[in-house]
């Protein structure tokens, strides 16, 4: 495997982590408070930033470094994670994003909007932002006044720091915990990629009980220190029951830019290794602390082995002891306020344990795409010639109970089965595209100063991966449409008595073997007078023109059409409710708009789970063979003559079950005969089409119920109206699929054409 195939490897996990991330911060945006919450949004950028690292992708890894420690403030409690920061950390996911679709593609970004939200998250991190509940943590976490550390003739002055107040567990380990010896030396390399190696230690005290030691010889005088460099060694044991394997886990993205060794200490050995070493220990051992949470007495700590001929590191050790003690007693003064926290943190450790215990025993495998198309090709093909097979046999044997004939119905189960497991491989969940709409409601909403909540259902509804991939780009026109043109101001809103923040739904579900999407807002609802008076200026229909109210919610899918007074970033150009109905009727499905004045807006869209293959009830119209989908189908029936009611010059009516549904000739419709048929002579199939009701499709035959593969007429030939798709049948003749919907609304007065017009309509 070369670097180009690890580089895409990486950005693959990218978007999972990018997934990751965006959900669970809306999540906590909706009030989740709990820490695997947290720490999983901490993990996703952590991961992010480790792999640009070893990429050397510079701003990445820039951008995801300030972006964590921010996070990690919210994770130590030191930050409050309240509406208005966690709108800041949502748009830095956005630009983490973006950052990582340009070092991908090669693209640009917004280099003003990153920068300042860097200097955001900073001033988040510092507490520099007017957050009432997040200065309240700090300032009770804050040590008392200490005197002021020693300084040397330069005018130095070392600064304390900290790998949390919480730092190590707070409980000893007990007897038979297997103790670890780890020496860790990072190489300079390691912190220009962003990392540090604080994070790191404090990461790894949260597997046990720890002790650190730290080697200062390597550190030269102020003169020759490069600022660049990297001097210290670190010397550290710890006792955990967690195993070799989470210790590397933690130094996972810096293994490649430090000198790493770990051992297991032996059960009675001696003194470990680290002993010898001349180091200055740093005990952040809270166990050491008085009962009552207070610090004992100041003691001075004395250098462990420091070198005697060596001042400048016995002072710098002095130094670093000091601030040590300073920093056990602000620890000591949060003790009993993390006490609480602690048994939460090892039950959380314990469920993460089981969470991955869970994630192991499902095992999942990356697969290129293409390889998964050409076997969904090769199954495509495998049912066409099943089906040829079948119908060979069927025609040359006329007892039908050969053995030929039994293992051809086996050879249908199986191929069944195959064909369900392979597009089984090609479902996906449509939540990472539910997800990307979250950003672009942000987005809007920002622009035009509206308040907007997003609500996402159905998630986990799986569809074939081509429809997922295509549903984007109507979702985002729909999007916009109903943040720009369908939901209020927020004054307006307060002054009709609705909520100031107004409410997009996005919904997902199956239903009767297609998949639909609701899109619905609670604003204004579609001005039908306003539409109907834009479409008679624009000449799209008769000023005398007599429409219903869904002939006139639909008048908004017609090309140019657009009710913007004037033309924005947003909309007023008249693009786009026409690219969402052109991109649903490409991949065969359909789209309906249902409205109430003042009450809101509902698009939904009714899509085939797959692009591959359907179960049709192939018939006979005019001497040509057609498929109609067998989830279209209600029932079928056999007309009689006393059922059949002429209504007007060319309409009929039949009777079923003392109601009356109308009658359609397909022959008729589709122009394959000048006349309609003799209902009596043929077959009706009672079908329901979203937004057209009830229909019965007349036709002459039915030639029984198959599975069959979709094949694209348009992209073959051409596009042909009222037909959705062609395929093969089992005799190697090639079948048109009948597209309802478009014969339903042919018989309704509309044109089969895919842009409607309703400018004869009187």
């Amino acid at each position: 495997m070369d670097m180009n195939e690890i580089k895409e490897i990486f950005f693959q996990e990218c978007e999972e982590q990018l997934a990751e991330l965006e959900s669970g911060l809306l999540k906590m945006n909706d009030g989740d408070r709990d820490p695997e919450t947290v720490n999983a949004v901490f993990r996703a950028v952590h991961s992010i930033k480790g792999g640009a690292g070893a990429f050397g992708l510079d701003d990445l890894v820039a951008f995801a470094h300030v972006f964590e420690t921010t996070l990690d403030c919210v994770r130590s409690n030191k930050l409050e994670p309240t509406q208005d920061v966690l709108k800041v950390m949502l748009k830095a996911a956005d630009v983490l994003a973006d950052l990582t679709n340009a070092a991908r593609d090669g693209g640009s970004v917004d280099q003003a909007r990153s920068r300042g939200l860097v200097k955001e998250l900073e001033a988040l991190a510092n507490g520099d932002l007017p957050l009432p509940s997040a200065a309240a943590v700090v300032v009770e976490a804050a040590p008392k006044a200490a005197a002021p550390a020693p300084t040397d003739d330069s005018g130095f002055q070392p600064i304390p720091f900290s790998f949390d107040d919480d730092f190590g567990s707070d409980e000893p380990a007990g007897d038979g915990v297997p103790e670890y010896e780890v020496d860790f030396r990072p190489r300079s390399d390691l912190y220009a990629k962003g990392n540090d190696a604080t994070l790191l230690l404090r990461d790894l005290a949260r597997l046990g009980q720890m002790n650190i030691f730290c080697d200062i010889d390597a550190l030269p005088g102020l003169i020759d220190l490069d600022p660049e460099g990297a001097y210290f060694k670190w010397a550290i044991s710890i006792k955990t029951d967690k195993g070799e394997d989470a210790i590397r886990t933690v130094f996972e993205f810096a293994e490649w830019d430090c000198d790493l060794d770990i051992r297991q200490v032996e059960t009675g050995a001696g003194a470990s290794a680290s002993d010898e070493l001349p180091m200055v220990p740093v005990p952040f051992d809270l166990s050491a602390l008085d009962d009552d949470g207070a610090a004992p007495a100041a003691e001075h700590v004395e250098p462990a082995a420091a070198p005697k001929n060596d001042a400048a590191a016995a002072v710098a050790a002095a130094e670093i002891a000091s601030n040590v003690t300073q920093l056990a007693s602000a620890a000591a003064r949060v003790e009993k306020k993390e006490a609480a926290l602690a048994a939460a943190a090892a039950s959380n450790a314990a469920a993460a344990q089981n969470s991955a215990a869970a994630a192991a025993a499902g095992q999942t495998i990356r697969v290129d795409l293409d390889r998964v198309d050409r076997l969904i090709n090769l199954v495509g093909e495998l049912v066409i010639n099943q089906a040829m097979l079948s119908q060979s046999v069927i025609e040359n044997d006329n007892n039908g109970a050969s053995s030929i004939n039994m293992g051809l119905e086996e050879l249908q189960q199986l191929t069944r089965e195959i064909q369900d497991s392979v597009m089984a491989i090609r479902a996906q969940p449509v939540k990472p595209v539910f997800q990307r709409m979250s950003r672009i409601v942000r987005e809007i909403a920002d622009m035009t100063g509206k308040s907007i909540r997003l609500i996402t259902e159905g998630e986990n509804t799986e569809v074939d991966k081509t429809v997922i991939d295509k549903l984007a780009e109507p979702l985002t026109h729909m999007i916009r449409n109903a943040v720009d043109h369908g939901v209020e101001t927020p004054e307006k809103r307060a002054a009709l008595g609705k909520n100031p923040e107004g409410t997009v739904r996005l919904t997902a579900k199956h239903r009767s073997g297609r998949i639909l999407i609701e899109l619905a807002d609670d604003g204004a609802g579609i001005n039908r007078e306003k539409v109907r008076q834009k479409a008679i200026d624009n000449d799209l229909i008769a000023a005398d023109a007599n429409l219903s109210d869904e002939e006139v919610d639909n008048l908004i899918f017609l090309p140019g059409f657009s009710t913007a007074d004037k033309i924005s970033d947003i909309s007023g150009r008249g693009v786009g409710m026409d690219v969402v109905k052109r991109s649903i009727q490409a991949l065969g499905g359909r789209i309906n708009i249902s409205s109430k004045p003042g009450q809101g807006s509902v698009f939904t869209m009714s899509l085939p789970l797959t692009l591959a293959v359907l179960d049709g009830m192939v018939v006979t119209v005019a001497g040509q063979t057609l498929v109609v989908p067998l989830t279209a189908i209600v029932e079928t029936l056999q007309p009689e003559a006393s059922a059949i009611h002429s209504f007007g010059a060319n309409h009929r009516l039949i009777s079923i079950r003392n109601s009356f549904c109308p009658l359609v000739d397909v022959g008729r419709i589709l122009n394959f005969r000048a006349t309609q048929a003799n209902p009596v002579e043929g077959v009706a199939l009672l079908v329901e089409s979203e937004g057209g009701g009830q229909r019965a499709l007349m036709v002459d035959a039915i030639q029984g119920q198959r599975q069959v593969v979709i094949k694209s007429l348009e992209a073959n030939y051409t596009h042909v109206p009222g037909i959705a798709a062609a395929t093969i049948l089992g005799d190697g003749r090639v079948a048109l699929i009948l597209d309802v919907d478009a014969v339903v609304g042919a018989s309704r007065g509309q044109s089969l054409k895919p842009e409607m017009s309703y400018a004869a309509v009187g």
